[in-house]
């Protein structure tokens, strides 16, 4: 015998959606109606949404992220035959959320090109992304499957990589030792070698893009800004700094169309440095000043946040981050080969996910949604978002930058004498610049004050008057 629904928002969206069919609707109730029973509330008292939802969620017919978008009204959860079952994040080139194949049953990413980001240089990005995927096959790179449009919407499926980015896992686990970002880095080095050898330059490489499983193994993701390096000319973004700030190669900065597989080694470098210290190179200052410290300055050396870390460990690094690449390593397969002496295959990363964040996750986009609404982005999007189109320094004002005494970096032109490793000043002469000395105004402005407020006032004006008659 079935139950008969009260029709409420969310078994009205349930089954709008065909998420959830009739039969898994009906035994739902039943178990909601049961657990009232239980509680002593009324047969005649409708049933929650929200224990509903609890029900649906325990049965693993409908997921957290799904109920929530039903709750909310939306019952369009799919783009093409993949349907939506989580958020993930927010990449360079669109949203990116967890799907499953409605059909094959495979779980996968599915990266997605915003409505309002549908521009013809969008676009163009969006489907070189797809084309470069595409001919890609790696254990060490995010394989694509699968791309689509969806009415007006755009979209790319790959694999799907359970566990964490190296950024979020050293942001919640702190710096890793030296075994585990050897093995990740030197993992990403060997997926960077393959794009390499099919003419890719990555040219975005950063914690951010490298994915880390509970295996320890790591996959790079993100191509969407990589470049053919031999057809830069015809790449829509042609003459702009792309990439992000902290990870950016001296030459992407000074010849943006000039890229080379040099430049992903120094970005690699950059994200070595930060597994291991938990800083950024360069962690002070805004865009602009970033930018010239990549061109001009030198790092804090290593060991001043990991002192553990070997020496011969500290050469690999400064060999990577060469400010010239000529003198750079040579490959990502020589990084990777210098790496694997550390690499222990034992070290595992353990239990690691996505942290639900407090805030609603952001909704599958559909192309039957009312413009007006294209200019809601939620908080989530504008934290996750990192990746930037930067111009380059000539063409931006001179913001006035400023550092901080505890972040300033010493400039290479000054420390080439006492260099360790070619490139890192040693941790003993990292001393916090001195404070400057009181000048003699603010001195004798404190003698002044002090003789004001202790000397009587008859005695002070009459020394005044004295001194005055002398002259």
């Amino acid at each position: 015998m079935t139950t008969s629904p009260i029709e409420s928002t969310l078994q009205l969206a349930a089954t709008t959606s065909g998420l959830v069919n009739p039969q898994q609707l009906d035994y739902c109730l039943r178990v909601a109606r049961h657990r009232q029973n239980q509680q002593g509330i009324p047969v005649e008292r409708p049933i929650p949404d929200r224990l509903l939802a609890d029900i649906l969620i325990e049965q693993e017919i409908l997921t957290g992220y799904q109920v929530d978008q039903l709750l909310a009204g939306r019952t369009k959860l799919n783009l093409g035959p993949y349907i939506i079952t989580d958020w993930i994040g927010q990449g360079g080139m669109g949203q990116v959320f967890k799907a499953v194949h409605q059909v094959m049953g495979r779980e996968c990413a599915v990266k997605v090109l915003p409505l309002t980001r549908r521009t013809d240089e969008s676009r163009e990005s969006f489907n070189r992304e797809i084309r470069m995927q595409a001919a890609l096959d790696c254990p060490y790179l995010v394989r694509a499957f699968d791309a689509g449009l969806d009415g007006k919407v755009h979209y790319l499926v790959t694999e799907y990589v359970p566990g964490m980015d190296l950024r979020k896992l050293v942001k919640s686990r702190g710096p890793l030792p030296m075994q585990q970002a050897a093995k990740i880095i030197m993992q990403a080095a060997l997926g960077l070698d393959y794009a390499h050898g099919k003419g890719l330059v990555h040219r975005d490489v950063k914690p951010g893009n490298i994915l880390v499983m509970p295996s320890g193994d790591a996959k790079v993701s993100d191509v969407g800004l990589a470049g053919f390096a031999k057809d830069l000319m015809n790449d829509p973004r042609a003459g702009k700094i792309v990439g992000t700030t902290d990870y950016l190669s001296p030459e992407q900065i000074r010849t943006p169309l000039d890229v080379q597989p040099a430049s992903d080694i120094y970005s690699l470098g950059c994200t070595l440095y930060y597994a291991v210290c938990g800083k950024v190179p360069f962690p002070s200052g805004d865009t602009a000043s970033k930018l010239r410290r990549h061109l001009e300055e030198t790092p804090w050396h290593p060991r001043k946040f990991a002192p553990d870390i070997s020496e011969d460990f500290v050469d690999i690094i400064a060999d990577m981050m060469e400010k010239d690449p000529t003198k750079r390593i040579t490959s990502a397969a020589e990084v990777a080969s210098r790496l694997e002496p550390w690499v222990s295959e034992s070290l595992e990363v353990g239990a690691v996910g996505m942290t639900r964040s407090p805030w609603m996750a952001p909704p599958p986009p559909s192309h039957e949604e009312d413009r007006s609404n294209d200019g809601e982005v939620s908080v989530l999007q504008h934290r996750a978002t990192r990746t930037q189109l930067v111009e380059p320094p000539w063409n931006q004002e001179n913001s006035g930058e400023s550092h901080h005494a505890d972040t300033q970096q010493p400039s290479s032109s000054t420390t080439d004498s006492v260099t360790v490793a070619g490139m890192f000043p040693p941790p003993e002469t990292l001393a916090t610049p001195p404070v400057p000395p009181r000048t003699a105004f603010s001195t004798g402005l404190v003698i002044a004050l002090t003789i004001a407020v202790v000397v009587p006032p008859a005695l002070l004006l009459g020394a005044i008057l004295g001194y005055l008659a002398s002259q």
